[in-house]
Parts: C-alpha cells; structure tokens; sequence
C-alpha cells in the first residue's frame, strides 16, 4: 500500500526536476548580485550599502538624471511702476490761458497724440522739445513735463497716463488657467504675483516646476520650494517668461513590490523609504526585507578611483530593512530620476512554493493508495 505513494512522490519530483526552477515573480539577492567568476575580468557592476558612514559619500556623489538649474532670489523693488523703452504715454495739458500756446478759445486742455518712449528713453513735446522720462515712476515723470511746461505757460497742468510695453510686461506661458502677457502692475512683481493673476495651477499638477526665462538665462525650482521659503520667490523684470510644468522626473519598482510600476516624484526629493511607500511597500508573503536594490546608471564622467564619485557606471545599493540602522540610512539615502528600486524575493518562499507542491503531491499519493485500498 505503501507502494503507490512512493510512485506519486517520486513521479512529481520527476516533474519538479523536468520543469525546472519553480516560476517566481522576482529574483534572490544573491541571483541579481552575482558576478562573472572569470578571473582578471572586472565586474559589471559595483554593489555600495546604504548604511550610516557611506552616507555622506552618496550624497557628494554627481547627481544623475535631472536637470541642474539655479534660482535667483527675491530683490526687494519699490512698489511703484517704472517708465522703460518701449512703454506708451498720453499726455494731457490744462490751462486757464485765454489763446495759449497749446489751447484755442473756449478750450481749457489738450490732449497730445499718444507717443512711444525711444530706445533712448526719451519723448518729444511741443514747445519743450525731447525730455527722458525712462527710469522714472509715472508720477515723477509727469511732474517733471509740467516743470517745464510752466516756462512757456504759467498755468499749466500736466496729466499723465502710462501703457506698458514689452519692456514692462512678462509672460506666463504654460501650466496655468489662463496664460498670457501681462503688465506689471508695480517693480515688486513676483513670479507668484504673476502665477495668482494666470489662474493658478491646476490641482492635478503633480509636483509643479516653475521655469524663469530671462534673455538668454533659463532658471528652474519648484513651487513647493517658493512656498517653503519667501525669500525665493523671484521679482520679475519686464521681458521675463514664466513656465509652469509637472515634474517630469520618476522611479521605477519592480520584483517583490507592493507595485511594479513607475512613480512620478511627489516632491522635490525623495527617499529610499519615501520610495517605498510610493510603491505600497514590499509583498508581505515573498519579499526578501533584507534585500531591497536600488539600480542606478551614472555618466561614465562621473566616475571616479577615489570615492569622490561612483568606482562603476552601474552601481547597486543595497538596503536592510531588519536593522535600524539600514531603515535610518534609507530615509537619508536620495532616490534619484530613473533609478530602479528592486525588491528581491525571499528564499523562504521559494522554499515554500516546493513544500506546497510536495505537498499536493502527498494528496495526490493518498489518493492513489485510498484507490489501492479500496479496490
């Protein structure tokens, strides 16, 4: 009777070796880590753990994947609007002259053709020839004509109306509801100032970036980043173009993770334990804690013989999640764009993957002899 159970055993594990390795959904630890055994052939890659002293080594590592882009930061600008090239003015002239210079019989003001600040700052009025006006606030400006206006009639008083031109405007292109150009109302206009007039940004905007463009100069951050700290949000100068668009960088995750997918950044920097949350952890049932990877490609410029960068282009970090020490380090360890977290599996379910097919074997077996029994 015994007979028969031994046939099913030794038939499935026939079976067993016929198939091969049991289908898993990720690799072992030391499957990904396991390098050429040739000897004088040096490795593919470089294996670096994430612990407490290789942390300050990372983190003066050159930066992979983004795109490197400095600020400029707020410069306190009077509250006041500035004439500039390129801005239009209207004038108008009162006076109390009866046959004035610049008004007929019954008439007590003029109003001049609307005229264009010169490249050189400067305008041209009747009976007072060219006078600068750039650099001024309109209310400078105008008291400055009517100065010269009393020389040649005593009575006058001068109006001024102001219309800013390219000099004096900036343009919100992209990200927000309702892009543009848009005057600027006074000197200390801010790129939130600029952002708040456009509409705001839309709410599914995933982490949004904020992009200066001045002249030739492109300048980039976050707007979590000038939310965080005033002092960073820009004052714009006419010409300025503002664009607001999503994070475009991400991770990815794959093997034993609660996701295997790619993740957009959330914000402007990301941990290893950040990651993982991201990703909803590791898989209870398969993954290995003690053997999380995280994959990353570095320039072959940025490779370095002394530790002052990366000794390989590829390189794996690895990471505990059984000591505190490797949960710590994860939560300072910076996950950059592109990297690759790998959440190896544990050999136990593998192990246990063989006991459950063993085990359906001995049913099996059981079967057979209940059926030898019986017959």
């Amino acid at each position: 009777m015994i007979m028969p159970m031994r046939i099913a055993l030794l038939g499935m594990l026939a079976l067993l070796a016929a198939c091969g390795p049991l289908p898993r959904g990720a690799g072992l630890q030391r499957e990904v880590l396991a390098v050429s055994g040739e000897e004088g052939v040096p490795p593919e890659f470089a294996v670096e753990a994430v612990i407490r002293e290789n942390l300050p080594v990372f983190a003066d590592w050159p930066a992979v994947g983004e795109e490197a882009l400095s600020w400029i930061q707020r410069v306190d600008q009077p509250n006041t609007r500035i004439l500039a090239p390129g801005d239009r003015i209207s004038v108008t002239i009162w006076s109390t002259e009866e046959n004035g210079l610049l008004t007929r019989n019954g008439e007590r003001f003029t109003s001049l053709p609307e005229m264009q600040v010169s490249s050189s700052g400067s305008v041209f009025l009747p009976y007072i020839g060219t006078i600068r006006v750039s650099g001024m606030a309109p209310e400078t400006a105008r008291a400055r004509i009517e100065e010269q206006y009393l020389s040649v009639t005593p009575s006058a008083q001068v109006q001024l109306e102001m219309v800013e031109g390219r000099a004096n405007t900036v343009s919100l292109v992209s990200g927000v509801r309702a892009p543009g150009t848009y005057p600027m109302p006074d000197r200390d206009f801010t790129v939130m100032n600029l952002i708040a007039l456009g509409g705001g940004i839309p709410a599914e905007f995933e982490n949004p970036q904020i992009r200066l463009q001045r002249g030739t100069r492109l300048y980039g951050t976050s707007v979590q980043r000038l939310l965080d700290n005033p002092t960073l949000d820009t004052t714009l100068e006419g010409g300025d173009k503002v664009f607001v668009e999503e994070d475009e960088r991400y991770f990815l995750s794959l093997g034993s993770a609660g996701s295997e997918s790619l993740h957009p950044f959330p914000k402007a920097h990301v941990t290893a334990l950040d990651a993982l949350s991201i990703i909803g952890g590791v898989d209870d049932d398969r993954a290995n804690p003690e053997g999380i990877l995280v994959l990353r490609t570095y320039p072959a410029s940025a490779v370095r013989p002394d530790r002052s960068g990366p000794d390989h282009e590829r390189t794996v970090f690895t990471i505990d999640l059984t000591t505190a020490d490797g949960l710590f380090s994860a939560g300072q360890f910076a996950i950059r764009p592109g990297d690759l977290v790998y959440v190896t599996e544990s050999p136990l379910s593998n192990a246990q993957s063989i006991m459950n097919v063993l085990g359906a074997g001995l049913g099996i077996g059981r079967q057979v002899q209940i059926i030898a029994t019986t017959n």
